[in-house]
């Protein structure tokens, strides 16, 4: 990747999210906000969740997005009977009575964790330190995962059956989480006509690992002006309950809010949300943009919340106000 300047690099970023674009449109429609979302969170070396009732094309999203990266890809189905070393891999003795290390599926680019709270909380947990640190420890043994590393995990509401909540600690390793709705009626036109005519549908590989890389390390080194910085920090603060910054909201509505994780996730979503839209440096719009994604899975209500039919989005979009 050789650019003579850093807004050069911005551009080409730009014109490379333009095209991941068009490509991935061929098979997804009408899902732009979240292409988008999804794409943030690849640049921004970040993980993603999909929330969404069977059947809303989560696990096509996330296949489709695979293949226009050329990236190594994985996909495990979670199932109530996984056991963490079908996630990880397991050792087994060689013929010398050596221990021989078999990598799991975990060991991709991109890993597809398909209905990852239909699986018990201690094989969710088994990919805590790889989402965390990018390796694995096996019997003291330490596995470094290749870079770039990126969970994109689908989940049913927990309302479904079958279903176990994933762990808090899990729950905010994941930069995004993001919601799917069902489709407007023009847009399901769309997917019907085109699934269901045999229309051959060929994606082109868009972007490269090294890129990807290279992105990323230019996101960081993007500037933020102070007040934007300020106001990201402030408003992860603000769903603290009970504390300097705490807004009435989150005194009356919530039991415990968004750690610092969240403000690290909302400075860095604003940059990559600002370079993918043109900018060379985010404002409060950027930050806003991403701001419910990012916090939605961070903050628990409490029992009031509930009784009164105050929604998490509604806390979030009046701490946004």
């Amino acid at each position: 990747m050789n650019f003579t300047t850093e807004v050069e690099a911005a551009n080409a970023l730009q014109a490379d999210y333009q095209k991941l674009t068009a490509e991935i449109k061929k098979k997804i429609y009408g899902q732009d906000d979240i292409i988008k979302k999804v794409l943030i969170s690849i640049f921004s070396n970040g993980h993603c969740l999909l929330v969404g009732v069977p059947g809303l094309a989560k696990t096509l999203l996330v296949n489709t997005i695979a293949q226009v990266l050329d990236l190594k890809y994985q996909r495990i189905q979670f199932t109530p009977d996984l056991m963490p070393s079908d996630i990880i891999g397991t050792e087994i003795l060689n013929n010398e009575r050596k221990f021989n290390f078999i990598q799991g599926p975990l060991f991709a680019n991109i890993l597809l964790a398909d209905e990852i709270n239909r699986t018990p909380p201690k094989t969710q947990s088994a990919l805590l330190e790889a989402m965390q640190e990018k390796m694995v420890t096996v019997n003291g043994k330490t596995y470094p995962i290749k870079k770039p590393f990126f969970v994109l995990a689908t989940q049913n509401p927990i309302e479904q059956e079958g279903t176990y909540p994933l762990p808090e600690a899990q729950l905010d390793r994941f930069m995004f989480s993001i919601y799917l709705d069902y489709p407007k009626i023009e847009d399901e036109l769309a997917i019907v006509e085109n699934t269901t005519s045999g229309k051959e549908i060929v994606l082109n590989k868009i972007i490269t690992a090294e890129q990807i890389l290279y992105y990323q390390k230019l996101i960081e080194k993007v500037p933020i002006n102070r007040n934007v910085l300020e106001y990201a920090v402030n408003l992860a603060a603000k769903t603290r309950p009970n504390t300097e910054h705490s807004h009435s909201m989150a005194n009356e509505y919530i039991n415990w809010g968004a750690g610092p994780r969240a403000s690290q996730y909302l400075v860095i979503g604003a940059k990559t949300n600002a370079l993918l839209s043109g900018k060379y440096s985010p404002d409060i719009e950027d930050v806003k943009e991403v701001a419910v994604s990012i916090l939605r899975h961070r903050i628990m209500k409490n029992y009031k919340a509930e009784a009164e039919g105050i929604s998490i989005e509604n806390i979030i979009q009046e701490l946004l106000k």
